[in-house]
């Protein structure tokens, strides 16, 4: 069994679709029941990003790699054991492979809507697992007074349930050593903004240097300057969903970006024979691809050297859990923290953004008062 990825040749309906997830058979011939449902299911209109093609080409063809590797055919749906074919890889998932529950989870999914898939086209005669009631626990609407679902949702019966874990978060003496062991300044920058911001991955690797000025001469007075992040102002800013939204930086964090981009980015900057929209560069002078999936190996390589475990999402958390200590510990006139937070990451309910509050308050003991000013000050002492 093997995986490829479509070049610019894959045409479909006219459109040409780089990237998209082919299976092929050993003898190179395409897996036509699984490529089938790989078109169906990902070029619907409700999959809004390419994003979510690697990860279901990637449960598609492990699950057939482990049916061929234990010669097992996926339509043997009535193998007449107590193991359905579904269950028998969730368990080599967990047991054999010790894949984290959330990826198990997100495999399973993919699976067993191409079960679904399969029924549907008659390919089997029915499903190899079943559907069975669970509690949930769902986001608070406008309308969640005339709920009659009584918090239970169908689900798939080789699901494993979820447990959901708090996120990690770094600590101030940790903040410290990272950057203290950061030794290239563009990554450096690149840490602060994920600090000082709650980006993510993508949209720090796409942060457009047209967003960054001088303080000084914006004829602003304020502490704290708004920046408008719009996926459609020509910039090139990249946000989940493609979605505006309004984030706040310290006017002395903004100066040291603007500091950055004056004195330091054009050491990359120059390698390009043209000009690039993004902040950060890498070390070709070419904006980082891939929405930054390279930002991973800097931030844990450098999370090494300082003996702290952390990667790039964890920054996210880590502004998230500290800015929202600071503001319940000094609180702001007419300004609800957890709102703020929600805006500031672009959640899209209030509900994500409350696990934060949940850590904050198993953490409260350890957080700090002021995070802004202290990685402020960390700046001034480097």
């Amino acid at each position: 069994m093997e995986l490829v990825w479509a070049t610019e040749e894959l045409v479909i309906a006219g459109q040409p679709y780089p990237g998209f997830p082919i299976l092929l058979w050993d003898s190179m011939e395409s897996c036509i029941p699984a490529n089938q449902f790989l078109r169906h299911y990902l070029l619907r209109g409700v999959i809004g990003s390419k994003r979510s093609w690697p990860s279901t080409g990637r449960a598609l063809y492990d699950f057939f790699s482990f049916l061929q590797a234990h010669e097992m055919e996926w339509r043997d749906v009535d193998r007449g054991e107590p193991k359905s074919l579904v269950a028998a890889y969730r368990d080599y998932c967990q047991e054999t492979c010790e894949l984290a529950p959330s990826t198990i989870r997100q495999r399973l999914t993919y699976i067993c809507k191409f079960y679904e898939y399969a029924l549907k086209e008659g390919w089997v005669k029915r499903l190899p697992f079943a559907y069975e009631e669970r509690t949930v626990r769902r986001e608070l609407g406008f309308l969640a007074h005339v709920d009659a679902s009584g918090g239970k949702a169908m689900a798939y019966d080789v699901m494993p349930r979820s447990q959901k874990a708090l996120p990690k978060f770094l600590s101030m003496a940790e903040i410290k050593l990272l950057l203290a062991a950061v030794q290239n300044p563009h990554h450096r920058m690149m840490m602060r903004l994920a600090l000082h911001t709650g980006l993510r991955r993508e949209e720090i690797a796409a942060f457009p240097v047209a967003y960054v000025i001088d303080p000084d001469k914006a004829a602003r007075t304020e502490r704290n300057l708004r920046i408008r992040l719009d996926p459609f102002d020509g910039s090139g800013m990249v946000s989940k969903g493609s979605k505006s939204r309004d984030i706040y930086v310290s006017r002395k964090f903004m100066a040291e970006l603007y500091r950055y981009v004056t004195k330091v980015r054009g050491e990359r900057a120059s390698l390009s024979k043209t000009s690039k929209k993004t902040l950060f560069l890498n070390q070709s002078g070419e904006p980082y691809c891939d929405d930054g999936k390279s930002l991973n190996r800097i931030i844990s390589e450098t999370g090494k050297r300082a003996g702290v475990k952390v990667h790039t999402h964890m920054l996210r958390h880590t502004y998230a859990t500290q800015t929202l200590v600071s503001l319940q510990r000094n609180p702001a006139s007419g300004l609800d923290p957890l709102v703020f937070v929600q805006r500031q990451l672009g959640h899209s309910s209030i509900q994500t953004t409350m696990v934060y509050l949940h850590l904050v308050n198993e953490k409260a003991d350890e957080a700090v008062l002021a995070y802004d000013d202290e990685l402020n000050a960390l700046a001034e002492l480097a």
